[in-house]
């Protein structure tokens, strides 16, 4: 094994213990939370301005919401078998399933009903988006929207199979975007009847 490969292999393996560290806070601070095939999701209370959806509903600090994650360890498993425009295709079928997995447990869960919408934040939101129904706000500048924009710039340098050479020359498009979709659009899209149409 070379060197590099080595340092590659310890890098994603701490990465991983960070992980499991931040998995448990966040099930701390959860109402509910869930595992949805690729997908986890966390029942947590809006904190930020106040976001107007397309479809007209309002999200206000306070409300619950869905924040969803995405299963970093079942991905490093796939890039570790599958060259990295496969693994996109995958992951984006993966997550299609769990967005009908998702909106079957908030139709029949009471402890979802205030559920208000779900929310991801992200730096591939052309990937994610793009059949899924997620709509794009921006995150507000701020000490939030800087750390998270290096915290998620270091995880795809981490995960990516080329990792800063193929990353560091698109570094300014790498922008975090918050991925919201409301409980109606989420049941218009994925619920049983438009499943079976």
């Amino acid at each position: 094994m070379q060197a590099g490969s080595k340092i590659k292999q310890v890098i994603q393996h701490c990465w991983m213990g960070w992980e499991r560290v931040f998995e448990a806070f966040s099930r701390l601070r959860s109402k509910y939370a869930g595992e949805f095939g690729i997908c986890k999701m966390f029942v947590i209370k809006y904190q930020g301005k106040c976001i107007q959806c397309e479809d007209g509903t309002w999200i206000h600090s306070g409300d619950w919401i869905g924040e969803l994650h995405l299963d970093n360890r079942k991905i490093l498993h796939m890039l570790q078998s599958n060259e990295a425009n496969r693994v996109a295709l995958m992951i984006a079928r993966l997550t299609r399933g769990a967005m009908r997995q998702i909106c079957a447990e908030m139709q029949r869960n009471p402890r979802l009903s205030q559920v208000k919408a779900l929310q991801g934040i992200t730096l591939l939101h052309r990937g994610i988006t793009h059949g899924l129904g997620f709509e794009t706000h921006h995150v507000e500048q701020g000490f939030f929207r800087t750390f998270t924009t290096s915290y998620l710039r270091l995880l795809l340098t981490v995960f990516h199979p080329n990792n800063r050479r193929r990353i560091v020359p698109h570094t300014e498009k790498l922008v975090p975007m918050r991925l919201v979709m409301t409980r109606s659009s989420l049941i218009r899209r994925f619920g049983v009847e438009s499943s079976a149409i």
